[in-house]
């Protein structure tokens, strides 16, 4: 995280000739909401006295108790890496906070640090590295995406004339430009498929830029003439996009979860965290995994993790191990994928983990075997249980399980719950293009 006081943004503003700045914050279903102020109000801003009206946004409050006030987090100070006709435009992501000046129950991002400070408590800092995928398509004449990739190319494929390439090269330089230590870019299994991977950092500056990601991502792919989608599974028949997510717990500065003195470097601490995951997996599926389309991508057979198991190889298996040891040991969670609110996801992880460290889970054994292979008894044999099959069972058991509803707490939660029950009456209901092929002319 870098560390910007009020003076640094004030005099980035007058020497960078900002005119406009973006005063962003998130709702609870992960889209980014934005308030523009003109500089002459930055001061203000930066004094926490920005409103904005919280009953027009999903799952916010009612009408009667609408006023909102957006509180900048300094250390989010960025300039975007595109100018308007009145000149450079910067960004503030903020926390929302209620009139009485108490932080807002329905903030994402103030349900993610509720969760780290727990963590913090215990003696822990949270570290995450994304890895979000994301598939490019072509437009018609009116500028509207269809479901049309710019290449067919396969896993680090590169064509000269790819014009996903380029896009995706443009994608990197204005992150960098944000801020962003990019590790790895390439094109996925998938055609029009694109992978973009950057540098691990604590928890809450991961969720701004997963946020701030899927923002530049679309703005610089419009530009190419492209749609960028964070649809997890927008083709039938080819890979989904995942957002796998590395995560490690640091404690005075060492790695929690490396043990040395371990056959397999990994600590009790890590062994624990584990077998929290695994427990709640279930439960937070409805989150990691939000829409209606995240249980296409959940399917065996197309890499996506279904079952829940452990693995310091396997990637057939939910959690795996990357080989790194030391101050690189980590957990690789593979079902998350990048439609999710990336803060409300990363606190639920992180809440199902530490319940498994203060309870003490064993996660069990690792499976070495390739799960997609075994059959049904042979993962009862094992005791491998399966992530939700539907957005509707994945709500359903979320609603069962005390410790990630606590987490999102109630205000958050029944929203949620209430968003999900709509979008999946509106998928039960509709008849789709696959009943009217299948049944149209038979019946």
């Amino acid at each position: 995280m870098t560390h910007q006081t009020r003076s640094d943004i004030l005099r980035a503003v007058e020497e960078k000739g900002i005119t406009l700045i973006r005063l962003q914050f998130t709702d609870i279903l992960g889209t980014t909401k934005n308030v523009t102020i003109t500089t002459d109000q930055l001061d203000k801003a930066l004094d926490n006295q920005i409103m904005f009206d919280g009953s027009s946004i999903q799952g916010f409050v009612r009408i009667q108790e609408s006023d909102m006030y957006l509180h900048p987090d300094p250390n989010s100070f960025a300039i975007l890496p595109w100018e308007t006709k009145g000149g450079k435009v910067a960004r503030l992501i903020c926390d929302v906070y209620t009139p009485d000046g108490e932080p807002f129950m329905g903030c994402p991002r103030s349900v993610l640090k509720q969760q780290l400070e727990k963590a913090a408590a215990l003696g822990y800092t949270m570290y995450v590295g994304p890895e979000p995928e994301f598939f490019l398509f072509k437009t018609d004449e009116n500028g509207y995406p269809i479901v049309e990739t710019n290449d067919k190319g396969g896993y680090f494929d590169l064509s000269p004339i790819d014009r996903g390439e380029t896009a995706r090269e443009e994608i990197v330089y204005a992150l960098q430009q944000m801020g962003f230590k990019i590790e790895a870019s390439h094109h996925e299994v998938a055609p029009g498929q694109h992978e973009i991977d950057f540098e691990y950092d604590d928890a809450l500056t991961t969720a701004d830029n997963i946020s701030t990601f899927r923002y530049v991502t679309r703005m610089v792919a419009q530009t190419n003439g492209l749609h960028a989608s964070f649809m997890p599974k927008p083709i039938f028949g080819e890979n989904g996009s995942g957002m796998h997510l590395h995560q490690s717990l640091f404690t005075n500065g060492s790695n929690a979860f490396y043990d040395e003195d371990a056959h397999d470097g990994l600590s009790q601490i890590a062994r624990h965290y584990i077998g929290g995951i695994l427990a709640h997996a279930q439960s937070f599926a409805a989150i990691t995994n939000p829409t209606v389309n995240s249980y296409k991508r959940l399917v065996p057979g197309y890499e996506a993790p279904v079952y829940v198991a452990w693995s310091g190889k396997n990637r057939s298996s939910l959690i795996r191990i990357p080989a790194a040891t030391g101050m690189a040991t980590r957990v690789e969670l593979r079902c998350p994928d990048p439609s999710a609110n990336p803060y409300l996801a990363l606190a639920t992880i992180l809440a199902a983990g530490l319940d498994g460290i203060e309870r003490k889970l064993d996660p069990g054994p690792q499976c070495s075997d390739n799960i997609f292979e075994m059959s049904v008894e042979d993962r009862l044999t094992a005791g491998i249980p399966s992530l939700p099959g539907s957005l509707e069972e994945a709500v359903q058991l979320l609603a069962k399980d005390s410790v990630i509803t606590s987490c999102l707490g109630e205000h958050v939660f029944s929203n949620f719950v209430k968003a999900k029950g709509i979008e999946w009456d509106h998928y039960r209901t509709r008849v789709h293009t696959w009943e009217l092929d299948e049944y149209l002319y038979l019946i």
